[in-house]
């Protein structure tokens, strides 16, 4: 079953190509342990809420953007695998500061329950 790794960080605004930047140098080594597809995300219209958003939820500074993505496993081994290999791999230890805050990502493993796509209309 398709597994997904879901990512939610704030990232300084003047840190966008960095961002991109990085997550585009960490994809071969995601791929190369299995992973399918990996989906970086910079907020265009993510609201302020009253009692919870996701700004709360990462503690952003003012000058910070959210940030959502997912990497698609083809199962839940797969990433588990790579999470636990991902950390010695020389090329991750030489990608350098990452652009963001780290200790205020959040990540998480989930499992999709409704997976549904746009029907193509035929001309």
């Amino acid at each position: 079953m398709t597994y997904y790794s879901g990512f939610l960080l704030a990232v300084p605004a003047v840190n966008k190509q960095a961002y991109a930047d990085h997550a585009t140098k960490a994809w071969p080594m995601f791929e190369k342990r299995g992973a399918l597809r990996m989906v970086e995300t910079w907020g265009a219209d993510v609201p302020h809420g009253k009692v919870t958003d996701f700004y709360m939820a990462t503690k952003a500074k003012e000058d910070e953007t959210i940030v959502f993505s997912w990497i698609e496993w083809p199962d839940r081994a797969t990433a588990d695998a790579a999470f636990a290999t991902m950390m010695e791999d020389p090329d991750m230890q030489s990608m350098g500061e990452m652009p963001f805050d780290g200790i205020r990502m959040m990540w998480g493993g989930f499992e999709p329950v409704v997976d549904v796509k746009a029907r193509t209309t035929r001309t």
